[in-house]
């Protein structure tokens, strides 16, 4: 396997009010927010026809989703083979949290980093992403 994390995928992270949240960014540094945040087009170095995506989501302070995790944020990684990299993770001895959910934007899994960090793993659809997000704050 030659590539295991290809990009930030997202920035998921724990506020009092995301609404507030969300409103004080799109008036004070113009991110294009939508219910979940914002979305950030790029193109591949690679290949600059292809599009990619960053996700950008305060999420209230309550939620469970970067359960076991008691951190203010998580980090979501774009990998290239997600079921290669989970076989993989497990030999080593990594924390995986949860089987592969299959969706269709992406193949998604969460592992846990030394520090007790809840990272989510994300093999990218994005031309199906694209058509999914409401508004992009970069194109």
């Amino acid at each position: 396997m030659k590539k295991r994390v290809t990009g930030i995928g997202g920035i998921f992270f724990k506020v009092k009010d995301p609404a507030k949240t969300k409103d004080w960014y799109q008036t004070h540094l113009g991110l294009n927010t939508d219910p979940y945040g914002a979305t950030f087009e790029w193109r591949s170095a690679e290949d600059p026809n292809q599009k990619g995506f960053t996700q950008w989501s305060p999420m209230k302070d309550d939620t469970t989703y970067f359960k076991p995790s008691e951190k203010e944020f998580m980090i979501n990684y774009r990998v290239e083979n997600l079921v290669e990299l989970v076989k993989e993770l497990k030999a080593e001895g990594v924390t995986i949290l949860d089987e592969i959910d299959d969706t269709e934007y992406g193949k998604f899994v969460h592992i846990l980093d030394p520090d007790g960090h809840s990272i989510e793993l994300w093999e990218a659809v994005d031309e199906v992403y694209d058509e999914m997000t409401e508004g992009k704050t970069t194109s």
